[in-house]
């Protein structure tokens, strides 16, 4: 009998990316589409359509996971803030059960991709692990004592709300925050500093691009900075020391052995990590080298969907676990 396949999805403020993930974490058949700007009901839709079209190629699914930038009350099972997405106040695994007629796991998007490195990635074997995923918002997961660790409701982890800068500027979204981590380090900021550092360097490669009519996000600037642009690397310098501002707090705070970094942003690496990790030694409590691994996600953006099939799994195995005879 073939090893059961589920159907996953890595759902961000501005994209989801789904695949069909057995066991072991392989992962097949990806799509992306975009989210951004779509409305509650439109968006469950999109969600819905995506997977029926994923099952009519691979029907023998037993069953989805879904990952969503949201604080989840899970004594409630509700999406209690989705700073990035319209999702507040919904049981978003029993609408999507409803839809798709299948067993459903779900959980922050950060959650599942620290899962995902945890069993086969850059955190395998770690005691304690923290990730940060760079995308639309900045995301976090914590292992703690070798277990996922969420907290009393479930809200534990939402690293990149950590206050860099009291006074800073608000937050996006529905935080109510000002100068959080992600108005800073996400790939949202990349881009809109991208575009404020080409206003002010015409002549640069971020200048042309607007010149020429292109937007300017966190893709565009790492493309201009690993071909050599000196703008647009000082754009990712900046962010990685932004970044390492908010290390310092969580290294301080959880003393971890390993600090990933994922999500969409990750594509600049070393550009941005090499100055995160200069900030975080030179302002750590302790001594990090040597104690501290800050490194990249193994499984780059596949991360949160390996994850949320790796959950999917879980759920389907407990429930053939209950099924057995005593």
């Amino acid at each position: 009998m073939p090893p059961p396949r589920v159907l996953a999805f890595d759902v961000g403020g501005s994209k989801v990316l789904g695949g069909v993930v057995e066991a072991g974490g392989t992962a097949e058949r990806r799509v992306w589409r975009p989210v951004a700007g779509l409305g509650r009901e439109q968006l469950l839709d999109l969600l819905e359509h995506v997977a029926e079209d994923m099952r009519a190629v691979a029907p023998d699914v037993v069953a989805a996971g879904f990952g969503i930038p949201s604080v989840i009350d899970r004594r409630r099972g509700v999406s209690v803030r989705c700073v990035h997405l319209p999702l507040d106040g919904l049981d978003f695994g029993a609408e999507m059960e409803r839809r798709l007629r299948l067993p459903v796991a779900w959980d922050n998007d950060a959650n599942l991709a620290l899962l995902a490195e945890h069993r086969l990635g850059a955190a395998r074997g770690a005691s304690e692990a923290v990730m940060l995923t760079l995308g639309t918002g900045i995301g976090g997961a914590l292992v703690l004592g070798g277990r996922p660790y969420r907290g009393r409701l479930g809200a534990a982890g939402e690293l990149g709300h950590t206050v860099v800068d009291v006074d800073g500027p608000p937050c996006s979204g529905g935080c109510p925050g000002r100068g959080c981590l992600e108005v800073f380090a996400s790939g949202t900021a990349i881009g809109r500093e991208g575009e404020a550092a080409g206003r002010a360097e015409p002549a640069s490669g971020l200048g042309r691009a607007l010149g020429d009519g292109r937007p300017v996000t966190a893709r565009l600037v790492t493309e201009l900075a690993l071909e050599g642009d000196p703008v647009a690397r000082g754009v990712l310098e900046r962010a990685g020391e932004w970044l390492g501002a908010g290390l310092v707090s969580i290294v301080n705070a959880f003393d971890p052995e390993v600090v990933v970094v994922g999500g969409g942003a990750m594509g600049a690496g070393e550009l941005v990590l090499g100055p995160a990790r200069q900030v975080l030694e030179e302002r750590a409590l302790l001594p990090v080298c040597g104690r501290v691994r800050v490194t990249a996600a193994e499984l780059a953006e596949a991360a949160g969907m390996v994850g949320a099939g790796l959950a999917a799994l879980e759920l389907v195995e407990a429930g053939a676990g209950e099924e057995a005879p005593a």
